[in-house]
């Protein structure tokens, strides 16, 4: 295993990145391909369309030992408990659900064979909308590899930290990190602490990019610099390996003679990456009232319609709460985004009873939901002070088409089929007087 503490990174979200393992692999200015360095082949990854505005256009150049298309064919294999949008299985349900954490598995499983759906959104196909996914894994995917060409994949650890090896090299996160496997790419993934689980979003629409600031400004939320690309690194391996892909919902197995990570440089924009959550700058109210949790998006899918997103990714991190005169948890609400919500450690300030790190909660477009009856008692009555939310890490995915439970989740045992009852206690305060 690769010291984690020893890898190196590139900077700078979606900035060209151009990286080699060997001295001169990458090919500078006018070239003769006919002559590659090494004898690499050359070969273009393109996760965005090819016109797509330069701004927004992601292709990458490999130059690796042997082109993709040395594999053999494809065959189906089970998709276990994996599901894709849109499913079928039962319909976009209004009601609020919350899952505690699933139980250990009973067979061993590693990342692939671990990935469990829980809910989706949108029509892959038509790549809009996303997927919900719990990963569990106690074994390294030794010579295996997957390939998602549905959509790009965001990570999210829980407990364990993981080493992920990619086409374009090799990247560490743990929890408190997150890490985006661009659509299409090629990678496996193995275990520091010998078990892991956590959360995964299957963005099938476009890739998630910073949100703009507005009147915030050029800092704040999530920097461009503090997001860590790899660099370059290959295996020159052969023997039996295997490639699972995802397809149009589908998994699909076949057959290599070598390891598909023999990318020995590349140049682009289209390459996994890494982000410490702790980096991000939470801007926030000093004064009387507290502003929309759209100002804890870390990243942003668009969609056709600006201002409303395809998938936002929100973050709930340790922060200064200093308002006065206000409600401090989130208030009751009901809007047209759905969310679909994960705890990696600690407490969320508005469930402070049930909402588990390692479980998940589900809240549709215009379902109400709030703080339980027991906060919204206590946050009436305190004495407000500044306070340091410290033991705390939760997030969001968030998207304005409604997700689809899948029948694992609305059947399995982890779900609490009490949840609603955390707002019957709920009292009735008016009295007719005003006496606000």
């Amino acid at each position: 295993m690769i010291d984690p503490e020893k890898l190196e990174y590139q900077t700078g979200f979606g900035n060209e990145h151009e990286t080699e393992a060997l001295p001169g692999a990458l090919p500078v200015g006018r070239f003769n391909p006919q002559r590659t360095p090494y004898g690499l082949y050359t070969e273009q990854f393109s996760s965005t369309a090819f016109t797509a505005p330069r701004h927004q256009n992601r292709r990458t150049w490999f130059y690796r030992i042997r082109p993709s298309v040395v594999q053999g064919h494809y065959k189906p294999v089970d998709t276990g408990l994996v599901r894709t949008a849109p499913h079928g299985e039962s319909p976009p349900l209004p009601d609020l659900m919350r899952w505690e954490a699933l139980p250990d598995s009973e067979q061993p499983t590693d990342f692939i064979d671990g990935m469990i759906t829980m809910a989706v959104n949108g029509d892959a196909l038509s790549q809009t909308g996303c997927g919900v996914h719990l990963y569990q894994a106690d074994r390294d995917m030794t010579d295996r590899f997957y390939c998602n060409t549905d959509g790009e994949c965001l990570i999210v650890p829980q407990s364990g930290d993981l080493m992920l090896y990619t086409e374009c090299g090799l990247l560490s996160i743990k929890p408190g990190e997150i890490a985006v496997i661009p659509r299409g790419i090629k990678f496996s993934v193995k275990l520091t602490d010998g078990k892991a689980r956590g959360y995964i979003c299957e963005n099938y629409g476009a890739p998630l990019t910073l949100p703009e600031r507005g009147p915030v400004g050029a800092n704040g939320y999530a920097n461009d610099r503090d997001f860590q690309y790899p660099v370059a690194w290959f295996e020159d391996r052969e023997g039996d390996f295997e490639l699972v892909s995802k397809f149009a919902g589908r998994l699909y197995q076949t057959t290599l003679g070598h390891s598909p990570l023999d990318v020995v440089a590349w140049v682009g924009t289209s390459a996994p990456y890494k982000y410490d959550l702790s980096r991000f700058n939470v801007i926030n109210t000093v004064s009387y009232d507290h502003p929309d949790p759209s100002i804890f998006t870390v990243l942003t899918s668009q969609s056709d319609t600006p201002g409303v997103a395809n998938l936002d990714f929100v973050i709930f991190p340790p922060r200064w709460m200093v308002a006065e005169d206000t409600f401090r948890p989130p208030w009751y609400h009901r809007n047209i985004m759905s969310e679909f919500m994960g705890l990696i450690h600690g407490i969320y300030d508005a469930k402070e009873q049930g909402f588990v790190p390692g479980g998940a909660s589900m809240h549709n477009c215009m379902s109400p939901h709030g703080p339980e009856a027991g906060v919204f008692e206590k946050a009436t009555q305190a004495n407000l002070q500044p306070e340091r939310y410290r033991d705390t890490m939760a997030f969001m995915f968030e998207s304005r088409h409604p997700f689809t439970p899948t029948r694992f989740a609305l059947d399995t045992p982890a779900r609490q089929n009490d949840y609603i009852d955390c707002w019957q206690g709920l009292s009735k305060h008016f009295n007719g007087k005003n006496d606000g």
